[in-house]
């Protein structure tokens, strides 16, 4: 994750109230009064995806082991039914060195009219910036969470959507080179949404909202909402918090107000219109996760019980569509 945050604040979500609703546990002691709709996330399955991103090491753009990452995401959409464009290019970099990038974008069931599209990147930050130790910071970051998590949970989804009829279309788009940038340099993250926005394929794609999945699988994650979430989705938003209370989720996806973070959910929304919002981990009182940035955003961090809140809401969410 390598975004901007250029306020930030907290304050209770104006008028905003989970709905009221217990837990869908299915035990035979449950009151629950809301039925979940959605087949089951394995979140095991989710974390062994992410596993395999990080052995391949740090998969900075352009490296050795950034390509062998990319040919085995594209064969593991490919092999959950998908349709996949492997769409490379070229981008320039904050220091004008010229990049080769690599997105990848998978389609399922393509023939339908409404389709949801859900984000992330996969690359690896090439500097540990935010490491506290000073002969760290130029190493780079093996990006279990900040990177590896948001694709573990689309190719989840993608598996699970293989296995259980869905009548719309829901499409993955695996960003490169997002984490490339410096804080002082405007537009320098972001490079793969960006070259995306510019070359868009398919052509002219449109969907009826985003999801950007950006750390979405770190021990104690907490998602709350970010204004330029807000500004351009705030209806989608409602519809992902309140899919999270119903589950029973309330503690993790908060009705509380963050600031304004420059993600791949802007560039989204920027070249297409499409209402895009981030999922991101941000923790009220200690901020971004203590291993953003730095050489120990490694496995030890990932938690099976935030990957299974964020992607039981988000099937929930894309099964209660129609």
């Amino acid at each position: 994750m390598a975004v901007i945050v250029t306020m930030l604040f907290i304050t209770n979500c104006t008028n905003d109230t989970p709905p009221k609703s217990s837990s869908t546990d299915t035990s035979s002691n449950s009151t629950s009064i809301y039925k979940q709709v959605s087949p089951m996330f394995n979140a095991d399955s989710a974390y062994y995806f992410i596993k395999k991103q990080v052995e391949f090491g740090p998969r900075v753009t352009a490296s050795s082991e950034s390509i062998k990452c990319s040919k085995w995401i594209v064969n593991q959409f490919k092999k959950y039914g998908a349709d996949v464009i492997v769409q490379e290019g070229s981008v320039t970099n904050w220091d004008k060195r010229k990049i080769n990038i690599i997105n990848i974008i998978a389609q399922t069931n393509t023939k339908a009219t409404k389709r949801i599209l859900i984000t992330a990147h996969w690359d690896s930050r090439p500097y540990a910036d935010n490491d506290p130790i000073e002969s760290n910071k130029n190493k780079p970051v093996l990006a279990a969470d900040d990177g590896g998590s948001g694709i573990g949970v689309m190719l989840e989804l993608a598996r699970v959507i293989q296995e259980n009829k869905l009548d719309i279309g829901v499409d993955f788009i695996c960003f490169d080179a997002e984490d490339l940038g410096k804080p002082e340099y405007e537009d320098s993250y972001c490079l793969g949404t960006q070259y995306w926005g510019k070359n868009q394929l398919p052509v002219n794609y449109k969907a009826s909202y985003a999801i950007n999945l950006d750390m979405v699988g770190g021990k104690g994650a907490k998602f709350v909402w970010e204004k330029n979430s807000i500004d351009q989705g705030e209806a989608t938003l409602r519809k992902v918090w309140e899919k999270a209370a119903l589950l029973g989720y309330s503690d993790i996806f908060q009705y509380l107000q963050l600031g304004q973070i420059t993600d791949d959910h802007v560039y989204v929304h920027k070249y297409t219109q499409i209402p895009a919002i981030d999922l991101i981990h941000f923790n009220q009182q200690t901020g971004f996760p203590i291993w953003w940035h730095t050489v120990n955003d490694d496995m030890t961090n990932i938690d099976n019980n935030t990957l299974k809140t964020v992607g039981q809401t988000l099937l929930e969410v894309i099964y209660s569509e129609k």
